[in-house]
């Protein structure tokens, strides 16, 4: 059973056991039941605790059956993990029965084999349809109607009613909709992040005077929607990530996030199941909440994450940014400028967003030091290029892990 919430327990094990009686009626008993609850068909069976558990119990000599009966091929199976389950079950003298091949399964049998090829493509067919139908019906109540469609409200707003549910059989059972409201006691000061933003400030001075000012951070302030986060404090990331959101200039916005899973994820700005590129968000056609700020003075700001641009008109250039992690609390190092060349630090634990002294004495290092010193360590693959030796570091995946002055590369 894939999910906990639209499904019964009892129903669906009851149709799927009935099933399952009614394959091997005259020919055998069924002595022990292993049922998933909160499965996608999409983990493989060693993911799925009953599933695994019922692998497990193949393997043992005095498991006291000789056959797995399955009450549905798409309950079960996804894929290619018919095959995979098949053979190990083979492996272990145990046959696997289903109720679409009559009785036990023969890949030997050309008759199975298409059926078997048959049923898999149906499954993942299922799956496919439901995927595409639920997405482009949620493009289009975001876009046409600028529906919530769940999730916690961002900080700022809260969630109020909005009428019963369009569909008549929701509403018949009491369902609701949803809408965003700016919140009385938060929203004020999202729009005091946009407006000391706008006039210039930097993210981490915002986040600074927020912590001393003893504002509760967003999962501070709603303990119950985030008590996976420990909301202490403020920290840069997330005002930049209020800055950023677009929902707070009014329009419902949808798809900023993606999974895996999801066709339209090909492009993340934030890696595997990170944030959505901007150009795959899902916006509402019309303002479908009140805005906490105007969308002139949002756009304004987005421009504002580029990198500052010197006096001469130039950018700086870190070329081992991200590549240096401290030997001593295993924390990336921080890009650095100082004497007028680049250089990377590590504080500690130590942020921008709080006004605090580190626990331990800052570490810095130069960049052309460490340069000249991985010339001489990668010799064989080094060039008088610093950035085609930083991309070599990068594209191979290595760490440069300094306690300074003793460095490794991992």
């Amino acid at each position: 059973m894939s999910t906990k919430e639209f499904q019964d327990h009892e129903t669906s094990l009851s149709w799927q056991l009935e099933v399952a009686e009614e394959t091997i009626a005259g020919r055998g008993l069924i002595v022990a039941e292993y049922f998933d609850e909160g499965c996608s068909r999409r983990r493989s069976w060693s993911k799925r605790p009953f599933a695994a558990a019922l692998l497990t119990a193949t393997q043992s000599p005095d498991r006291g059956f000789d056959a797995v009966v399955v009450g549905e091929y798409e309950r079960a199976f996804y894929g290619d993990q018919f095959r995979a389950v098949m053979t190990f079950l083979a492996e272990q003298g145990v046959q696997l029965w289903l109720p679409e091949a009559g009785g036990p399964v023969d890949l030997g049998d050309p008759a199975h084999q298409a059926l078997m090829l048959l049923l898999g493509s149906q499954s993942w067919r299922e799956v496919l349809r439901a995927r595409h139908r639920v997405m482009a019906a949620m493009r289009a109540q975001v876009c046409t109607q600028g529906r919530f469609l769940g999730g916690r409200p961002p900080y700022g707003y809260r969630l109020v009613d909005a009428g019963p549910h369009p569909n008549s059989a929701h509403a018949q059972w009491g369902r609701r909709l949803h809408r965003l409201e700016p919140d009385p006691v938060t929203a004020p000061w999202v729009r005091w992040i946009f407006e000391q933003r706008a006039s210039g400030r930097s993210v981490a001075g915002i986040a600074r005077e927020l912590n001393d000012r003893e504002v509760p951070c967003p999962s501070g302030a709603d303990r119950a929607r985030n008590p996976h986060r420990s909301g202490r404090a403020w920290i840069t990331r997330t005002v930049a990530g209020i800055l950023e959101n677009p929902r707070y200039t009014g329009r419902q916005v949808w798809n900023r996030h993606g999974t895996l899973h999801n066709p339209g994820s090909a492009r993340r700005a934030g890696g595997a199941g990170g944030r959505m590129d901007e150009r795959d968000y899902v916006v509402s056609n019309a303002p479908a909440h009140p805005a906490l700020v105007d969308e002139a003075t949002f756009r304004s700001i987005q421009g504002m994450r580029a990198a500052r641009k010197l006096q001469g008109g130039g950018t700086r250039t870190y070329r081992l940014a991200g590549l240096i992690v401290c030997g001593r609390c295993g924390r990336r190092f921080d890009s650095h400028w100082v004497n007028n060349r680049a250089g990377y630090r590590c504080r500690h634990g130590h942020t921008s967003a709080r006004n605090q002294a580190p626990v331990m004495k800052n570490t810095y290092v130069r960049e052309d030091h460490l340069l000249a010193a991985l010339r001489a360590r990668l010799s064989d693959v080094a060039s008088d290029d610093d950035t085609a030796l930083a991309d070599y570091v990068r594209t191979k995946r290595l760490m440069i892990v300094y306690l300074g002055p003793d460095w490794a590369i991992e």
